[in-house]
C-alpha cells in the first residue's frame, strides 16, 4: 500500500534549469499524491524529465529518469559525473550577447560531455526566459535574455544535483519504452509536453518536433497498460476537453495556480489538470 504524507521538507528542493513549464513552485498543489516516503515505492519513475523539480523534490532512493532531448539527459549525465568541471566551464563562457552567440553556434558533436552540459546549462540560464526551440536542422534557435538568471546557481547546487543522480538511471529515450519498464510497486510521475487548455503543443520546450493529439493518445493507452500492470501514477497535463476525454475514468482535478500560455506567465487560471491514479490518499 503506498503511504502519502501531505507536507515535504523545503530542503527538497532544488531548482537547477529555468523551466517555462516546470512544476516547481505549483508542487504543493499535488505533493499530497506523491511518494514521499522512500520505503513506499520500489522505484520512481519520470519519462518526461524536463527541469525535473519534481523529482528533486520527491528525492527517491532509486528512480529512472528519462527524456526524447539528448541535450538534456546529457547536461543530468554531466553534472553527475563532474559537477565541478561543468561549474568551471559554464563559468568561463562570455556574460554578452555577442558571446551568447559564438556559444549558441558551437557544434555540440565537436564537445566531449562536460562540455556539452556546461553549454547547455548556459544557454539555458541565458536565453529569452528559460525556452529550449530547435529550428528545422534541429539547432537550438532561442535568443539571448540576459544574465540576470545566470548566477542563481551556484557550484552547490550542481554538486547536490550530482548527489540526487547517483542512484538514478538516465536514458534518453521514447515515454512509451519507459513506461513500458514499469511493473507494480513503481511509481509514475509524468509532466508531457502541453500547452495548458490546448489540445497539442507544436514547439515543446525540452524536445524537437511536436506532441500532438496522437501523442497524448498513445501516452493514454500506455498509462492504462500500466494500470493494470499495478502501476501507480500522477500526471499534470491539459484542460482541453479531448485531453481530459482520455481519461475520464481516472480522477483528476484542476490547479488553482500555474503556467500561462505564454511562457513565464503565472495565472490563477492555468488550464492545467492534476489527473492520477494512486491507491491511497491522506487527508
Amino acid at each position: 500500500m503506498l503511504m502519502l504524507t501531505q507536507t515535504a521538507s523545503i530542503e527538497k528542493n532544488i531548482s537547477l534549469l529555468r523551466y517555462p513549464g516546470g512544476k516547481q513552485r505549483y508542487v504543493c498543489h499535488f505533493s499530497h499524491l506523491l511518494p514521499l516516503e522512500p520505503q513506499s515505492i520500489r522505484t520512481y519513475v519520470e519519462p518526461f524529465l524536463g527541469g525535473g523539480s519534481v523529482f528533486f523534490h520527491v528525492n527517491p532512493e532509486k528512480a529512472i529518469l528519462a527524456d526524447i532531448n539528448r541535450e538534456l539527459i546529457d547536461l543530468y549525465l554531466g553534472i553527475r559525473k563532474n559537477p565541478d568541471v561543468v561549474w568551471e566551464l559554464y563559468s568561463r563562457y562570455p556574460a554578452n550577447k555577442a558571446g551568447y552567440y559564438k556559444i549558441r553556434s558551437l557544434n555540440r558533436d565537436d564537445l566531449h560531455l562536460l562540455e556539452r552540459a556546461a553549454r547547455t546549462l548556459y544557454l539555458n540560464r541565458t536565453c529569452f526566459k528559460g525556452m529550449w526551440r530547435h529550428n528545422n536542422n534541429g539547432e537550438f534557435n532561442v535568443g539571448y535574455g540576459g544574465q540576470e538568471r545566470r548566477w542563481v546557481i551556484g557550484p552547490d547546487d550542481l554538486c547536490a544535483v550530482a548527489q540526487r543522480l547517483q542512484h538514478a538511471v538516465l536514458l534518453c529515450c521514447d515515454f512509451e519504452e519507459t513506461i513500458a519498464s514499469c511493473r507494480e510497486g513503481d511509481f509514475l510521475y509524468l509532466d508531457p509536453p502541453y500547452r495548458p487548455g490546448e489540445r497539442e503543443q507544436l514547439h515543446a520546450h525540452y524536445m524537437f518536433g511536436e506532441f500532438n493529439f496522437e501523442d497524448h493518445k498513445r501516452l493514454a493507452s500506455c498509462l492504462r497498460e500500466a494500470t493494470e500492470r499495478g502501476v501507480q501514477w500522477v500526471m499534470t497535463n491539459s484542460s482541453h476537453p479531448d485531453i481530459l476525454a482520455l481519461y475520464d475514468d481516472y480522477s483528476m482535478y484542476r490547479l488553482d495556480r500555474g503556467t500561462g500560455s505564454s511562457p513565464g506567465q503565472i495565472t490563477t487560471d492555468p488550464g492545467e489538470m492534476v489527473i492520477y491514479h494512486v491507491n491511497e490518499v491522506s487527508s
